[in-house]
């Protein structure tokens, strides 16, 4: 017997909830509800951080039913990670995204300053993929199927 009913959302903790809210936004996901601030017992008890406060967006995939979580931390201060992790380091590997045209997406972000990790990748006749470096170190995976 499964105990998941759903996927429900991937979160990321990041310094500059702004930036990283407009990239994503960018991509073509949309902010639902409110920006919102958390703090409290049920914060502290569910993180295990007494006195925390931090600041959330939820972005959702047009038709999708999936989140992507966005939260910056008022208290404390967050821990910096490594802005250059590669696929190797441990931890959160990618947010990855099926996009319409490949090409044109890293086009776009290239020009916004978003790089890519490697190059663009092909999976026999039914992908094409590439990561690319979003704000604050986040990769991005975007998929393009072919056919």
């Amino acid at each position: 017997m499964s105990h998941v009913r759903r996927f429900d959302h991937v979160g990321i903790t990041v310094a500059d909830l702004d930036t990283v809210t407009a990239f994503f936004v960018g991509l073509g996901l949309e902010v639902e509800g409110t920006r919102m601030v958390v703090e409290g017992e049920f914060l502290d008890t569910v993180i295990g951080i007494p006195d925390s406060c931090t600041e959330i967006v939820m972005l959702r995939p047009p038709g999708g039913d999936t989140c992507l979580e966005l939260s910056r931390f008022l208290r404390p201060d967050h821990e910096p990670g490594s802005p250059a992790a590669m696929a190797t380091e441990l931890g959160l590997r990618n947010v990855a995204f099926e996009v319409d045209d490949l090409q044109s997406s890293v086009d776009r972000l290239a020009a916004e300053g978003y790089g890519l990790v490697g190059g663009i990748g092909r999976y026999e006749h039914s992908w094409r993929m590439a990561y690319v470096r979003g704000p604050e170190g986040i990769i991005v995976s975007l998929a393009e199927r072919l056919g």
